[in-house]
């Protein structure tokens, strides 16, 4: 699977931009949007209590300047030469703002719910897509430790159509974020891909050497990347879905350069020492085309119940399962009908056949530690991140058309939904779906078989 954390803001005044070894500025007071959710301790979600939690927006989205007046440190796609020659002088030069998260981002909460607008016009600037992460307090993330629990939430996914990503999804980064003013502006994110289009990492900004994106006016390429494992545990659209683990050595937060990141932005995919593609169930992947979209078994046109069970002992993470309710019923993953493949969970064994049955020639989950290495990211403790965000890289493809491109879509593994191998140009995208949205909602967590009721 390809994933891409490219996620951008087209801005006039107010650049979406990051960095935590920054000054904070004082033109727009931090303020985190309050989101509940609940810890389950009884069985079948009969026993649950309210936590008062909050969301904060990734500092790549935030407003950087120098600080004296209103010049942007980042405009466009690029570092401003003379406030930050180099990455120290950025730290001297530059203030990061807080963030107007309704009015710039679309981002809003109620009670239980988040929703994420995809194309938001505001005062100074147009943005497309977000990504926020669950706080703990206003200077903490909140910590999950996965393994013998499940994580259930509802999820609106009836106005993301072909080349959206409304994800959902864990990384093993940093529980204060990175440097100053840490996670209270949404520092230290990483993930599998090494994300590179990151304006900060590691500490400090990353302006040198920053490549400007050929077809994103929003995103570039830094010659810093940052690492770590990650879970997807939801990446989809109306017309598909991806249960998603990435392996990566080390699991937690750490800092590659240049092309031996690997990953989405960088050449060589696979020169680096994470897991770019993960071991994935994706019904329509495994054959079975009729469970999940607008009309199927799982209808996707209707708000849904996404439970997944995270199956193990101590720090040995053995199965992953999931769970669908909707309209009172339990909805049990499929069973795939391509032959060679049985079960629906992921384990070891599963991502063992993936890579023989779809004949895969590089397979960095296994090569990477697979299921020890997911146990040991987990261990860790990891981050909740909820993201809405468009393709510059693959259109969305690897999640719902046939990809690569130029397969056969009859071969094994290539067909992976419906959409047209024309759709999800980002241009397409965000002028065709400008209302779309995702929203997340209704938040559980607890021992296996404490937030819903499981069938017999």
């Amino acid at each position: 699977m390809v994933s891409s954390f490219a996620l951008k803001a087209v801005t006039a005044l107010l650049a979406a931009t990051p960095a935590t070894a920054f000054l904070v500025g004082d033109l727009q007071t931090e303020t985190h949007p309050k989101m509940s959710w609940q810890r389950c301790t009884g069985k079948g979600g009969s026993s649950c209590s309210n936590v008062n939690g909050e969301v904060v927006i990734d500092s790549n989205w935030r407003w950087l300047h120098v600080k004296s007046g209103y010049t942007n440190c980042y405009d466009g796609n690029e570092w401003n030469t003379t406030a930050c020659p180099d990455n120290a002088s950025c730290s001297k030069n530059c203030a990061m703002e807080g963030a107007d998260y309704s009015g710039t981002y679309g981002v809003t909460t109620s009670s239980n719910a988040l929703t994420l607008k995809f194309i938001t016009k505001g005062q100074y600037s147009t943005n497309i897509g977000s990504r926020l992460y669950l706080m703990k307090d206003s200077s903490s993330y909140e910590m999950f430790k996965l393994i013998g629990n499940e994580f259930t939430f509802d999820v609106d996914m009836s106005k993301l159509p072909c080349g959206l990503n409304g994800a959902l999804y864990f990384v093993s980064m940093p529980e204060k974020g990175h440097g100053a003013p840490g996670a209270k502006y949404g520092s230290g994110y990483c993930d599998a891909q090494c994300a590179r289009d990151l304006k900060f990492v590691g500490g400090e900004a990353n302006a040198e050497g920053w490549e400007p994106s050929s077809n994103d006016a929003n995103a570039g390429v830094g010659k810093k990347g940052a690492c770590c494992a990650e879970m997807d545990v939801w990446e989809a659209n109306s017309v598909s879905t991806a249960l998603t683990p990435h392996s990566c050595s080390p699991e937690g937060y750490s800092v590659c350069t240049d092309t031996s990141c690997g990953g989405t932005y960088s050449l060589d995919r696979y020169a680096g020492s994470c897991d770019a593609n993960g071991c994935d169930f994706n019904p329509f992947r495994v054959g079975v085309k009729d469970f999940y979209g607008k009309g199927k078994t799982v209808d996707t046109s209707q708000k849904m119940t996404v439970v997944t069970q995270f199956i193990g002992s101590g720090s040995q993470l053995t199965e992953i399962k999931r769970f669908y309710v909707q309209g009172g019923k339990v909805i049990v993953n499929p069973e795939p009908t391509i032959p060679g493949m049985t079960g629906n969970s992921l384990t070891q064994e599963w991502c063992d056949t993936e890579q023989q049955v779809f004949q895969e020639e590089v397979y960095p989950f296994n090569q990477w530690g697979g299921f020890s290495s997911m146990s040991k990211g987990m261990d860790l403790g990891m981050v909740l991140v909820m993201s809405l965000w468009d393709d510059h890289y693959a259109n969305m493809l690897w999640l719902d058309s046939n990809y690569p491109t130029d397969q056969d879509p009859e071969k094994p593994g290539i067909a992976r939904g419906d959409c047209p191998t024309s759709s999800g140009v980002p241009a397409d995208v965000e002028s065709q779906s400008p209302d779309a949205q995702v929203i997340f909602s209704n938040i559980k967590f607890g021992p296996v078989g404490s937030t819903f009721q499981q069938p017999a």
